[in-house]
């Protein structure tokens, strides 16, 4: 019978499978590289491309936080003017009644009271003055009540003393009073009442 030697066969087929497994690593592991290269390339993408979007946007916002910059400065400068304006219309508006507030303050002395200081704050009026009597100061307060200008009189002071005359030796009483009052706001006056007329109309 003849004997057939097989080791070199499986050598041979042992070295194959070696290799082939080898080539099946060395495979395996440069798809895993390319994999991994795929990924890394396509995340490295996505974050500049993120990065750009965050560029823009931080750009985007810093020119809309200069532009907010430029209203706020334009509403207050826009402000200002408002403010100069009401000035300057409540100034046109109250130049008549000054004139009218010295005319019927002179209007509305009687004879026998002397004005000696007039102060104003405001509409408040605080009058410091003197009068031959007690009627004259109730005449005074009656014609400032009548006046369509000033309202309000309140005698907060009135006191009596002797005052004698410089060329002679007698001497009269005078009243010294304080008196407060208020200079009537036309405006809201000619409001109340188209308001009134508006209500009686629709009555």
């Amino acid at each position: 019978m003849a004997r057939i030697n097989l080791l070199p066969w499986r050598d041979q087929l042992r070295k194959q499978q070696q290799q082939e497994f080898l080539a099946a690593i060395l495979a395996s592991m440069g798809f895993a590289c390319l994999i991994m290269i795929f990924v890394h390339v396509h995340y490295s993408d996505t974050i500049e491309y993120q990065n750009q979007r965050n560029l823009f946007l931080t750009e985007r916002i810093a020119e809309l936080d200069k532009q907010i910059e430029e209203i706020k400065a334009l509403e207050s400068k826009k402000n200002r003017l408002i403010s100069k304006m009401e000035v300057i219309e409540q100034l046109q508006i109250s130049r008549p009644e000054i004139v009218h507030f010295f005319v019927e303050m002179a209007k509305s002395v009687p004879e026998g009271v002397q004005l000696h200081e007039i102060a104003q704050a405001d509409r408040s009026i605080q009058v410091k003055g003197e009068a031959q009597s007690n009627a004259r100061v109730s005449s005074y307060m009656n014609n400032v009540e009548a006046s369509p200008w000033l309202e309000g009189p309140e005698l907060t002071v009135i006191e009596s003393r002797a005052e004698t005359k410089e060329k002679t030796v007698a001497s009269e009483r005078v009243n010294r009073f304080d008196l407060k009052l208020r200079q009537t706001d036309q405006q809201a006056k000619e409001k109340e009442q188209k308001t009134n007329k508006g209500n009686a109309k629709k009555g």
